[in-house]
This record gives structure tokens, C-alpha cells and sequence, in this order.
């Protein structure tokens, strides 16, 4: 484990409780031991993430009403920003799972990866108490957390493109994926966005919702219409 302890620059002082963090129900189940796997130090974790987020938005954005710091703590704490999260520090390459998880890409699931990474927070708490879990968690989400400083509000490109073409004309963008590239696990968008049968941007993305919300930001930059 301590490929992962480095990566995380933290070193357990009881392994047993990256070991239980780190072990996936299926294979607990095929081992039969029931007890030992990471669901409970997932429902610790999410806890100590939730508490640890809430409070460093809570003093960052003094001003923000609840409901505008609910929508930031979500871009940090949702099951797909903490599966990207664990990809960054290769959570998944040291996950311990049954073989029929294994054979259908569990290794490379989101709510694994997501489930995974809550464990390892809650192991952490549990390792050597809150101060320990706080540290960790905003060093490795101190780039998110510092991109809301200058971009608190939640951007939605699409939902900008089209009010903006909309006030000039009442058609609204189209969106179409133009190519696909990349294994099952990392696929490749690319969209392009239409207006009134002119090709205004491209975007790339992990996912179709991705690469279209990056052609309209480029759309809103280039601003073709204009020319």
C-alpha cells in the first residue's frame, strides 16, 4: 500500500484500516468475511467530506446564500467529482475486489471509485482524527476549491448560448457529436454546435454533456455570429 500513502502523502499508522477501506463488498462477499469491507468507512467518509467542504465554503463566501453554497459543495462532493478525484491519485489501481467485479470493470466504476475514495477520508479520521482527514482533503481538492474563488457561480455555456442567439434570432443551437474515439473507459467526445445552418465551435469531453457545454463556451468566445 504504501504506493498509494505516497501519493496521498499521508502514512497510516494502522494499516488494517486502509486495508478495510480499500476492500470493495465483492470481494468481501466471496471471501466470506462479511464484516470486512468498506461500506461502513464509506458512510464515516462521506460524513467527514461533507463537514470538512461545508465549512471551508462557509468561511470562503461569507455572503452566499444556502442555496448557492449547496451548488458549490455539490461540485466537489457529487459521486462523479469524487470518482475524478480518486482517478487522480490512481484510487482504483489499489481497490481490492471480488473476480466477477473485476472481470466487468469495476476496477474503473464510478460509484466504486466514488465509494472508494469516501473510505479512504473515513480511514484517515479514523487513523489519526479530524485534523489529519481536514488536511488531506483540501490538499487534494485545493485546486477545485480555488477555482470557485474566482468562478463562485456555476457556469452553464448552453443555457448562455442560447438566451444569447435567441435575443437575435428565435432558432435555437443545434448540438451533434461529430467523433468518438478511446476504450470504453475513457471515451472521447467531440461535438459541434450549429446556428442557422453555420458551424460556430467544437468541444472536446469525456462525455456528450461535456464536449457539447465546451463547444458553446468556445462558441461564446469565437462569437461567429458576429463576423
Amino acid at each position: 500500500m504504501q504506493p498509494l500513502e505516497s501519493r496521498i502523502q499521508y502514512k497510516f499508522r494502522n494499516s488494517l484500516l486502509l486495508a478495510e477501506a480499500l476492500t470493495h463488498p465483492s470481494l468481501a462477499y466471496e471471501s466470506q468475511k462479511p464484516h470486512f469491507d468498506n461500506q461502513r468507512m464509506e458512510f464515516l467518509g462521506d460524513a467527514v467530506l461533507q463537514l470538512v467542504v461545508t465549512e471551508e465554503l462557509f468561511k470562503m463566501f461569507p455572503d452566499l446564500p444556502e442555496g448557492q453554497l449547496t451548488k458549490l459543495r455539490s461540485r466537489v462532493v457529487s459521486r462523479r467529482a469524487l470518482a475524478r478525484f480518486a482517478m487522480g491519485i490512481h484510487l482504483g489501481d489499489y481497490v481490492l475486489l471480488g473476480k466477477g467485479e473485476e472481470s466487468t470493470g469495476g476496477r474503473r466504476r464510478l460509484s466504486t471509485l466514488a465509494d472508494a475514495f469516501e473510505s479512504l477520508i473515513g480511514a484517515v479520521y479514523l487513523d489519526t482524527g479530524q485534523g489529519s482527514a481536514r488536511e488531506l482533503i483540501l490538499r487534494l481538492f485545493e485546486s477545485e476549491i480555488g477555482n470557485m474563488v474566482t468562478s463562485p457561480e456555476e457556469r452553464n455555456p448552453k443555457g448562455e448560448l442560447q438566451e444569447f442567439l435567441q435575443a437575435i434570432h428565435p432558432q435555437a443551437p443545434v448540438y451533434r457529436v461529430i467523433s468518438e474515439s478511446g476504450p470504453d473507459h475513457r471515451r472521447v467526445f467531440q461535438s459541434e454546435v450549429s446556428w442557422r445552418e453555420t458551424v460556430l465551435a467544437t468541444g472536446k469531453g469525456k462525455s456528450k454533456k461535456e464536449a457539447e457545454a465546451r463547444a458553446a463556451a468556445e462558441a461564446l468566445r469565437a462569437r461567429l455570429w458576429e463576423k
